[in-house]
């Protein structure tokens, strides 16, 4: 009777689906997909929403670290004419906390304007939810290419600044 009691339970078990994260992995994953369609959608408000008040976001270009608020003002024009950016992740890695406070990423994104690129950042969680931090927007660079890149980008430093 004790085996038949374990080959049901063990049976169980097994037919319950299995959850490919843990429920927090899961939430963050639903913020980031939700933060990248709302930029696809052109909506500013939930855009900027699911970031944390103090939140930095880190551009391609070595200039580009904004807070969330220059951020803001430095993306609506493109918000505004009801179309932003399009990103979407193929491949996306969250960690956790041992407290489940804070979440990591990293993800591979297909971008329609910029190739493939990779997103990272973190995420805090709030009484409203998970909201995102820090966000790092980077084009990956083969390494074959880098010396030419580095070169490229020293020559453009050498330049004379335009005048306005």
């Amino acid at each position: 009777m004790r085996k038949r009691i374990l080959l049901v339970v063990a049976l169980a078990v097994l037919a319950l689906p299995a959850a490919s994260q843990p429920p927090g992995k899961a939430a963050v994953e639903k913020v980031l997909d939700s933060w990248h369609r709302a930029a696809a959608e052109a909506n500013e408000a939930a855009y900027f929403e699911l970031m944390a008040p103090d939140a930095v976001f880190l551009g391609t270009d070595a200039t580009e670290r904004w807070t969330r608020d220059e951020f803001r003002a430095w993306a609506k024009p493109f918000f505004s004419r009801g179309k932003a950016w399009s990103f979407s992740a193929t491949k996306r890695w969250v960690s956790l906390s041992p407290d489940g406070k804070t979440a990591w990423f990293d993800e591979r994104l297909d971008t329609a304007n910029m190739g493939p690129c990779r997103g990272s950042g973190v995420l805090t969680l709030e009484k409203a939810g998970w909201r995102i931090a820090q966000y790092n927007l980077s084009i990956p660079i083969p390494n074959d290419l880098v010396g030419d890149f580095v070169k490229r980008i020293a020559d453009q430093g050498a330049r004379p600044a335009a005048s306005p």
